[in-house]
């Protein structure tokens, strides 16, 4: 929760002087003796603290998904299991899991989606990546628009959603084999483009190095970079973009 609502709500009624006082008194962290979860972090980020599931222990995982639903009432997890979300589902029911994007996720019931980030990918491989982007942007309340399989191999497939693309206040680019889509979307829009390279490719790739080179020497202006397959990072980083252009 925000500092911001948790003060309007005092200011209509819903939490009192009390109550109010006791959440702001609490520890900005929670000692679970193997994590310390970060359970004010929406309120000095922005945003809640989400979880990375891979390699975690199956006790340490639901532990930390119960007190982070109890605490902030929606959870975000990354890199699941399928396995991982049987084990989630037992105590928590209403959790929900994306075998494309491995992300297991609760949020809360209601919530808006504002502005546009456009999450774009050169082919159908790259998609995995693009959704976990996609999706931690609209748990973190924005519009996303998919604009799939528009690689420069057939340039005339992202020409025809230029119109779709400008509209957007920021720019997801998705890609593996040599990454060319930033490069090309960055020459064409206004809005600041991340480029997210892919582990897909052939073994010239080197497991997405080929890409994440080409993107971070791209010529085209307003090019940000985050790390191979990382989809999350963008996903986090176009919302906080987007955020920027809602205020404006």
């Amino acid at each position: 929760m925000e500092l911001r609502d948790m003060l309007e709500m005092v200011r209509t009624g819903e939490v009192s002087v009390e109550e109010a006082e006791k959440y702001f008194a609490k520890k900005p962290f929670e000692d679970m003796g193997y994590a310390k979860l970060d359970t004010q972090r929406e309120m000095r980020s922005g945003y809640p603290e989400v979880v990375y599931c891979s390699g975690k222990a199956d006790e340490h995982l639901l532990r930390i998904f119960e007190t982070l639903y109890r605490e902030n009432g929606e959870v975000l997890g990354t890199r699941a299991s399928k396995e991982q979300y049987e084990l989630v589902r037992q105590s928590i029911p209403e959790i929900s899991y994306d075998e494309i994007s491995h992300i297991l996720k609760i949020e809360r019931p209601g919530k808006q989606r504002k502005g546009l980030i456009a999450v774009c990918t050169a082919g159908t491989a790259d998609i995995p990546v693009a959704e976990e982007a996609a999706q931690t942007a609209e748990y973190f309340g924005n519009q996303v628009e998919r604009i799939y399989d528009v690689g420069v191999s057939g340039i005339h497939r992202l020409l025809s959603k230029m119109d779709t693309i400008r509209l957007a206040n920021c720019v997801v680019a998705v890609a593996g084999m040599e990454g060319a889509l930033a490069s090309v979307i960055g020459g064409l829009v206004e809005r600041p483009v991340i480029a997210v390279p892919t582990s897909v490719g052939y073994g010239a790739n080197m497991g997405g190095i080929s890409a994440l080179l080409t993107m971070i020497n791209s010529c085209a202006n307003g090019i940000a970079v985050v790390n191979i397959d990382n989809g999350y990072g963008a996903g986090y980083m176009a919302s906080q973009i987007n955020r920027l252009g809602l205020r404006s």
